[in-house]
């Protein structure tokens, strides 16, 4: 299909912007984001699909098409851009800065008290920490299963 040399320029700079593109399976209306025609848009990725420089996916009647490495030396090499202009999809988001004392800025921390003493944590401890002995069973104690299943008693 013949398309105007201005509009697949249009369609390979929005490509290469992004590295992915959408249009709808309606080859009689205009692409939303391009104000091209949707039929020039499918056809341009078609044309590269089968080059091996996008990646087509097909669903609920829209056409996702995904930039390939392969793709992006194509529309580097087509647009005349340098190396160092890559597709946002190959940036990586930048991080956003940490507050120094872990968290949001501004959010709620709840008191913890003076660590030597134990704050409010040291009440729930056991006071007698080291005599565990008085915790285990005797040794003529012998826990029995009675349930049903696998771990159930054998009826002798």
């Amino acid at each position: 299909m013949i398309i105007p040399k201005a509009d697949r320029k249009a369609i390979y700079a929005a490509l290469f912007k992004e590295g992915v593109l959408v249009a709808e399976k309606n080859f009689e209306s205009v692409h939303q984001e391009l104000q091209i025609r949707n039929l020039y848009v499918v056809k341009a990725m078609q044309s590269l699909t089968s080059r091996g420089f996008v990646h087509t996916q097909f669903s609920w009647q829209w056409y996702f098409y995904t930039l390939t490495n392969e793709g992006l030396e194509y529309l580097r090499e087509y647009l005349h851009l340098p190396a160092e202009i890559v597709p946002a999809t190959h940036k990586r988001p930048a991080r956003p800065q940490r507050a120094v004392g872990g968290g949001a800025p501004g959010a709620y921390r709840a008191p913890r008290g003076d660590r030597a003493e134990g704050g409010d944590r040291g009440e729930y401890r056991r006071r007698d920490a080291g005599d565990k002995k008085g915790d285990q069973p005797s040794g003529e104690y012998r826990p029995r299963f009675a349930g049903v299943g696998r771990g159930a008693p054998r009826a002798e």
